[in-house]
């Protein structure tokens, strides 16, 4: 028993200590290892992702469709790369092309065009797109509204007047059947109708809530004053009129339709001191489909009903489109507003049937020059059979026009439709978009043909996304609502989301007139030119002359230079977005096609436009292949060789410009260092394709599950690339935009300056050009050599 003197410390003999384990060094050695092998691949995993890119220079915000699409979200494949996700790449083109219905087509544009769908008008047909959208299974669907600056109208006239004596032909006090002036009694000559027959074989002619003939943008105004014929109005018409001494200040300007925008017609004359303008359709654009030439008018058969009129906006598109008390920036509640009148008029004006224009072009038989005695852009007039001589004038100094418009001009919203498909790289967007509103109650061509196909491509992919699909880059559907008043709607869109769009979207995909004939046309950024050819190429055409022919193989491959006059103005020329615009247009046997116009209109589409139904299937096929195309190939399918090659001839057109110029300044213009900055771009495009194209050819071979670095490499590589392609338009963007109108943005494409529709190359030097002033034209060599450069250096590998 231990006591107080028992031993603190003891020595206790134990015996040798007993292995737990029989093979205890094994184990420990195993252990070390497992812990080390499983520290590694979680660095090596962990590695991959560090390298994979992290966004950009240019900055974006976050949109608040899209969570996760800010700046320094990295883009990580999906489990299943370079693969699609749920379904084979085969398998969602086989769902696109069987899923598109005829029967759903009618039945989609039989709704569209039921009743008026004026912009900022038409809130119920917002709200029923968006519901098809979410049943067909994009969820994230939404109204979003702007509050824009828009008139419309409230009453008009145009009276051809004659003075009962001879006299100076004042200006009328008062408008009535009979006009006194200060010194001569008028008389009503001719009232114009300014209205549309109602057809019985046309339903929608005749409601009651039908919209009047007015232009968008148009001035209020009460003129009366003698007239002049201006031909098509264009910039050059007018400087032939000046250079033949035709009076023109103070007169009303009597305008053909065709050739330019209908507002710059408006825009020159007022700015050569006229007081009003009238616009009418002319046969003579009808080609060989005219009741002169034995063909039946609307709806007895396809030549163009006498009473047809031609509406739209008068807004100067080539200056900025867009809300015009908002240039640059979104037209949201509060916002402060700017003076319009610099991109809208300040003279009234009308659009009218050419059965209206008879009796004022008559009034000019034997008055001033004939067309004829004017260069070959005079000649052809269609209305010569019916008594017109189409003399010049001005009218004599008592036979006048009264014309009276009446606009109200208010700020309220119009509602874009926005869908989305969210895809697994958060910062690669494709947009697809058709404009909604119509100057009618139809729009079967314009604009609605679009909206049915955007309904059929959502609904084809919304199988596919209920079989498990889900999509390599995000996909956003637009249905823009303002795009007949100045592409209002995308614009403000555009201008609001611009940081957002400019580090995220790869493409924008346009179709407004999806189909008004069987021809196929398309205007593209040239990165785009390849995706196209594609996409026509897997479509069968409706006019199977040649069994098994698709569409590529009737179209001839022209793919035209961008312009405006749709939504794609927007993304390609301010956001720097590669555009492509396509549909199905008339060709020179269809039936003529009554634009903007009551006749524009769901019998005429089902009788005479589309019969059948069979176009508006294949520019939904060939609309949803393109994006397919983009959105799931794993490499984007760009080619920025055929950019540079553009660029190549686009130079070689302002060469030639300078170098007819009757200015010796302009001939002795040298633009060889811009073609040598060309040149190199050239060298490099070709070699970045091979690169991008060498790729496409490891990823299509394969990558085995266990190459899992190999694979992750890879996407670096690929995502890279991408990003240049990506990039690469916003390369030719400059700040400061084009001297004269600074909205736009782009140094290579624009809306030309007095044309509006037709696209402009290089402007800034050809603006120069035409303007004589040398020291811009050099000036706007430099600007455009340093965007070569930047787009040179951005493709660095």
């Amino acid at each position: 028993m231990a006591d107080e003197r028992t031993a603190l410390i003891q020595v206790v003999r134990i015996g040798p200590p007993r292995q737990r384990y029989t093979h205890s060094t094994l184990r420990r050695f195993c252990t070390i290892a497992l812990g080390t092998t499983l520290t590694l691949l979680l660095i090596l995993f962990l590695l991959p992702a560090a390298w994979l890119p992290r966004g950009h220079h240019h900055s974006h915000n976050e949109s608040p469709w899209f969570p996760g699409s800010g700046p320094g979200i990295s883009s990580h494949p999906h489990s299943e790369w370079p693969q699609s996700t749920g379904l084979a790449y085969k398998e969602l083109l086989e769902i696109l092309l069987q899923t598109p219905n005829k029967s759903k087509a009618r039945q989609w544009s039989e709704y569209y065009t039921a009743g008026p769908h004026l912009a900022g008008k038409n809130l119920s047909q917002a709200v029923w797109t968006k519901e098809r959208w979410q049943e067909f299974g994009v969820n994230s669907a939404e109204v979003v509204a702007y509050d824009v600056y828009i008139n419309y109208p409230l009453g008009h006239r145009l009276a051809l007047l004659e003075a009962s004596s001879k006299g100076s032909g004042s200006a009328a006090e008062h408008v009535s059947d009979k006009m006194v002036s200060k010194d001569l009694e008028y008389n009503v000559k001719y009232e114009c109708s300014l209205e549309e027959d109602v057809l019985e074989e046309d339903r929608t002619s005749g409601l009651a809530n039908r919209i009047p003939t007015f232009h968008g943008y148009s001035a209020s105004g009460n003129v009366t004053a003698q007239f002049v014929y201006v031909n098509f109005g264009t910039y050059k018409d007018f400087e032939d009129l000046v250079k033949a001494n035709v009076s023109l200040e103070g007169k009303i300007a009597i305008a053909k339709y065709g050739g330019i925008f209908r507002g710059l017609k408006i825009k020159r004359a007022q700015e050569l001191g006229m007081i009003g303008t009238v616009i009418y359709t002319d046969p003579q654009e009808d080609g060989e489909i005219t009741e002169e030439n034995g063909y039946k008018t609307y709806p007895d058969g396809p030549a163009r009903n006498p009473s047809s009129v031609q509406r739209g906006s008068a807004q100067f598109l080539s200056v900025a489109p867009g809300d015009p008390t908002t240039p640059g920036y979104p037209s949201k509640p509060g916002v402060p507003r700017q003076d319009p009148h610099n991109s809208i008029p300040s003279i009234p004006s009308l659009p009218i049937s050419y059965m209206d224009a008879l009796p004022i072009l008559k009034a000019l038989n034997g008055h001033g020059p004939k067309a004829t005695d004017f260069n070959k852009y005079w000649q052809g007039g269609g209305l010569g059979y019916k008594g017109v001589a189409y003399n010049i004038g001005p009218s004599p100094s008592n036979v006048v026009l009264n014309l009276v418009n009446e606009q109200e001009y208010v700020i309220t919203p119009l509602w874009n439709v926005i869908g989305v498909i969210n895809g697994t790289i958060p910062d690669e967007v494709i947009v697809l978009g058709n404009h909604r509103d119509a100057w009618i109650a139809g729009g079967a061509v314009d604009p609605n043909s679009g909206s049915v196909a955007m309904n059929e491509l959502i609904r084809s992919f919304g199988v596919a996304l209920k079989k498990g699909w889900k999509p390599l880059r995000t996909i956003v559907f637009a249905s823009w609502d303002g795009e007949e008043y100045g592409l209002i709607g995308s614009t403000e869109w555009v201008e609001e989301y611009l940081p957002w769009l400019s580090g995220s979207a790869i493409a924008y995909l346009n179709v407004d007139v999806g189909t008004g004939g069987p021809a196929f046309r398309s205007a593209a950024s040239p990165l785009l030119n390849k995706a196209v050819f594609e996409a026509t190429s897997l479509v069968q055409s409706p006019n199977q002359t040649v069994k098994g022919q698709t569409i590529r193989d009737l179209w001839n491959g022209h793919i035209g230079t961008m312009g405006s006059g749709s939504d794609f103005t927007a993304f390609q020329d301010f956001a720097g977005v590669p555009s492509i615009d396509l549909g199905f247009g008339p060709d020179k046997n269809s039936a003529v096609y009554h634009y903007h116009s009551n006749y524009d209109s769901f019998d005429w589409m089902d009788k005479f436009g589309d019969k059948g139904w069979h176009y508006h299937i294949a520019i939904t096929k060939v609309w949803a292949l393109l994006a397919a195309n983009l959105v799931e190939t794993p490499i984007i399918q760009f080619n920025v060789t055929d950019y540079a090659r553009g660029l190549g001839i686009y130079l070689q057109k302002v060469v030639d410009k300078a170098a007819s110029s009757p200015s010796a300044e302009m001939k002795a213009v040298s633009f060889k260092t811009l073609e040598s900055a060309i040149d190199h771009l050239l060298n490099k495009t070709i070699s970045f394709d091979k690169y991008a194209t060498s790729l496409a050819s490891k990823i299509q071979q394969g990558v085995p599950w266990w190459k899992w670095w190999t694979k992750a490499k890879l996407f670096v590589k690929v995502k890279k690339v991408n990003d240049r392609y990506k990039y690469f338009e916003r390369q030719f963007l400059h700040a400061d935009g084009l001297d004269s109108r600074s909205w736009f943005k782009h140094v290579v494409f624009a809306p030309g300056l007095w044309t509006g529709y037709a696209g402009d190359v290089f402007p800034g030097l050809t603006e120069s050009i035409d303007a004589r002033n040398r020291t811009a034209v050099e000036r706007w060599s430099k600007i455009i050599e340093a965007n070569v450069k930047a787009a040179n250096e951005l493709l660095e590998v």
